[in-house]
């Protein structure tokens, strides 16, 4: 009986993991052929797609775009959003209940409907602010900040943290760099699972940086947007491209709160 159940769970496991994968595997099987038609298999098989698109001055661009502005927006979150976790916990800590619900505002709005009043909001103003990279940083920062808030809080929870600031004070310790020294360490498992994760959310938008910036700062998303109509091929090349780059990051990611745990 319980061999049967063994099976049966199995089973139901090993077929949900080829249901997801076997888009993956088409994908990058159809991205390394020269033409594929009405056959089961390709014609032939080549590189030349990945060529083509690593070798696209566009592409890297675009691609450098892309990093440039998440990683920017991730740097603000971080800043702004690790002193006021502690100041929560710490000083206020009746304040996190109000925190989780504010934090699910980005969510309550679709980003079409933000989109169109950040430009009406920004339209008129003296500062050129739609069609730049500025825009897209602050609007990622909004996207970023309910993930990073909930596993930074996460993190505060498993921790003493007053009894910890109260030890460092007794040390000698003002409250920053215990904070820095005692508190941060402490929060390097929940920080990096935050970055990681809302990296690769903010890598793979599109609505914001269609609407707000167009072609006008070319993005990833906005790229392959543009090149979905020149070859099947070439845009499976650039979506197993963008796959293969979230996958490293997650194993990064895993390897490196692995680390911190041990």
């Amino acid at each position: 009986m319980g061999n049967n159940k063994l099976f049966i769970h199995k089973s139901v496991v090993y077929s949900v993991i080829t249901l997801l994968f076997t888009p993956i595997l088409t994908t990058f099987i159809y991205s390394l052929s020269s033409s594929w038609g009405a056959t089961i298999l390709p014609d032939g098989f080549s590189l030349k797609w990945y060529s083509a698109l690593l070798t696209d001055p566009r592409f890297i661009d675009a691609f450098g775009r892309s990093l440039f502005i998440c990683i920017s927006a991730l740097l603000l979150a971080t800043v702004l959003v690790l002193p006021m976790i502690f100041v929560v916990f710490y000083y206020y800590p009746k304040l996190d209940k109000i925190m989780n619900l504010l934090i699910l505002l980005p969510f309550a709005v679709p980003p079409v409907v933000s989109s169109v009043g950040l430009l009406q909001l920004y339209a008129e103003s003296k500062f050129q602010l739609i069609g730049t990279p500025w825009i897209l940083i602050a609007t990622y920062f909004t996207i970023a900040l309910p993930f990073m808030y909930r596993a930074i809080a996460n993190s505060f929870t498993t921790i003493n943290l007053k009894d910890l600031i109260d030890a460092a004070h007794l040390l000698g310790a003002s409250t920053t760099k215990a904070f820095l020294l005692v508190i941060l360490p402490n929060l390097k498992k929940g920080l990096l699972a935050s970055l990681f994760l809302s990296f690769s959310f903010l890598l793979g938008e599109f609505v914001f940086a269609n609407i707000l910036v167009g072609t006008r700062y070319e993005t990833l998303q906005i790229y392959l947007y543009n090149m979905r109509q020149t070859s099947g091929h070439f845009t499976s090349a650039l979506v197993m491209t963008y796959f293969a780059f979230i996958f490293f990051c997650t194993w990064l990611a895993s390897r490196l709160t692995r680390g911190n745990t041990q």
